[in-house]
């Protein structure tokens, strides 16, 4: 695709160029520069504890070392089962600096998807939290599991905060005693053994895998997408450049997305050592810790997902916080409503604006422009050195602007392919284009708009209904917090239109009240025929509503009534 056909490139900032330079070098490379040059600045601040950027570049020598010593090879895939602490930073750069490929688990994961993903990934060794310990356990006859490196949320906490949390535990019996068995180790130990020379990652090309980062799996078992060294740093220079107004050295960041997320893991993580800006880190979601946080930290940036904002809008004591030290908020994971993004910029100052990525490209390949006037409603233009098209859902033919197709894109964040999976790989990357499965169209200025999951649209008596749309709507009822749409079976429509609503504290509204506000910004076809109030939906670790578990429940809820 030509420049000249690249319509968004006209409304790019003059401080963001078209085309980027990307250093030829492993991930790790970003530490140890952020190391040489901010020696003494602080990378990490953890519930307290600080660490400055060249106590976490000798600490990840030092835990590469011990990985190598347990025989960790080239090429490896190495488990990380960790909250945002600094064990998971440290953690993630020394096996990369050891060579090996970093395999990143959701902490919260049960027995069946923790087997899953380390049989999928063959991995050997594995480094958590010491809480979930005993699930590792339950697995490891039925994996391929020889090491497991142990660490404890207090192993970084300052004194008296780790002797509190320690005796905090045994009071509430939730003290993990770890047995000494073969192949179970202790973090703090092997660090104090290991040697803290320098260490080159044996890094041969961008090509190297860097990241088996595994999909979500609401279709379907997960997939581990192969992110290459090159893959990482070209999206981490993306950032750099959109994000233009962040100085090197200066900045900091919210680091309340989870690290084992892809999103997180690179516009907070990855990023933040790239800018070598201190981290604030925060293990889980706490709106109440967050808004501390931003008042006694004064983050610059605060990348999150929109319920972490819808949660912040509705803080009953918001407006008693000065969040005045944020420049920007990226929103991306799922979509951000209009009305919550206007309601975070009206509180707090700050700006935020809607991005989108997938895990298989790195994340990110779209965002609105952050200090110029942008499209609200929709996720932005394609980043530097991306491409994006929209195609005909049957034909594959690439549509006009203003027509509803699917999104796909193509660039140098994006990955190889799936782990062991060349038929899965084959259905959505071709000639570099990546299907996303996200159903949206572009307008005449370059601007795209997602308006659904190809697979989470209804069809309602031959109608299509985006669930967006839907949502949207509801949102802007004022005693809305969340809102969500599905489509259930129904025998005489195919499927019928059901919304889930959390509302707001102290708010009552009946189903009639809702459906007539739908009535009068709706088409009749889009309105829900179902409405059930709840207390909380379903979300995943980073606050993405799981349609897929509502849906079940429904399909169960049939399934008993026929029965």
């Amino acid at each position: 695709m030509a420049d000249t056909e690249k319509v968004w490139l006209k409304h790019y900032p003059p401080q963001v160029p078209h085309h980027l330079n990307y250093p030829d070098v492993p991930l790790t490379q970003f530490l140890v520069d952020a190391a040489r040059d901010y020696p003494e600045r602080d990378a990490i601040v953890f519930l307290g504890k600080r660490m400055t950027y060249r106590q976490v570049l000798e600490a990840s020598y030092r835990l590469a070392h011990a990985l190598k010593s347990l025989g960790v090879e080239r090429g490896e895939r190495v488990g990380i089962m960790l909250p945002n602490s600094p064990q998971a930073v440290i953690a993630y750069y020394a096996v990369l600096f050891a060579g090996g490929v970093v395999v990143q688990i959701n902490p919260l994961y049960m027995k069946r998807e923790l087997e899953h993903q380390l049989s999928d990934a063959d991995v050997e060794t594995l480094i958590c939290l010491d809480m979930v310990y005993s699930r590792v356990n339950e697995v490891k006859a039925q994996t391929k599991l020889k090491h497991v490196i142990i660490t404890s949320i207090g192993d970084y906490l300052p004194f008296p905060k780790k002797w509190l949390f320690q005796l905090k535990n045994r009071f509430e019996n939730t003290h993990v005693e770890i047995p000494e068995d073969p192949g179970v180790y202790r973090l703090k130990k092997l660090l104090s053994q290991a040697s803290a020379s320098p260490m080159e990652a044996p890094y041969k090309s961008g090509d190297d895998l860097a990241l088996l980062q595994y999909t979500g799996g609401t279709t379907g078992l997960a997939k581990g997408a192969m992110l290459t060294h090159r893959n990482l740093v070209v999206n981490c220079c993306q950032a750099e450049a959109w994000i233009y107004k962040a100085q090197r050295g200066t900045d900091s960041i919210l680091g309340a997305l989870p690290f084992f997320h892809v999103y997180g893991m690179t516009v907070v993580m990855n990023f933040a050592v790239r800018l070598a800006a201190t981290m604030i880190l925060v293990p889980k979601f706490d709106r109440d810790l967050i808004l501390k946080l931003i008042v006694e930290h004064r983050p610059t940036y605060f990348p999150g997902a929109p319920t972490m904002y819808v949660g912040l809008i509705n803080h009953p004591d918001i407006k008693r916080y000065d969040l005045s030290s944020i420049s920007a908020c990226l929103s991306g994971s799922a979509p951000l409503p209009i009305e919550v993004q206007e309601r975070f910029e009206e509180l707090t100052g700050g700006l935020l604006v809607e991005g989108y990525g997938m895990t298989e490209s790195s994340p990110v390949t779209h965002s609105n422009l952050i200090w110029e006037r942008s499209k609200s409603g929709t996720i932005g233009l394609p980043w530097p050195d991306t491409e994006a098209r929209i195609v005909d859902l049957d034909t594959g033919e690439v549509l006009p602007p203003g027509q509803v197709g699917e999104l796909q894109v193509k660039g140098p964040q994006v990955m190889k392919g799936y782990w062991k999976r060349p038929e899965e790989t084959a259905k959505v990357l071709v000639d570099g284009w990546l299907s996303t499965g996200d159903i949206g169209k572009m307008d005449e200025d370059g601007y795209f708009y997602i308006i659904d999951r190809k697979k989470d649209m209804i069809i309602a008596g031959g109608f299509n209904i985006y669930p967006r749309d839907v949502e949207e709507v509801l949102f802007e009822h004022p005693a809305v917090q969340e809102a969500v749409v599905v489509g259930v079976p129904d025998p005489y429509r195919g499927e019928t239109v059901k919304a889930y609503i959390v509302l707001k504290e102290g708010q009552k509204v009946s189903k009639e009240e809702i459906e007539k506000f739908c009535r009068e910004r709706l088409a009749s076809y889009k309105i829900p025929r179902l409405v059930e109030f709840r207390e909380e939906l379903p979300k995943s670790i980073v606050g993405k509503v799981l349609r897929r578990v509502l849906l079940d429940e429904e399909l169960q809820k049939k399934q008993n009534e026929g029965a």
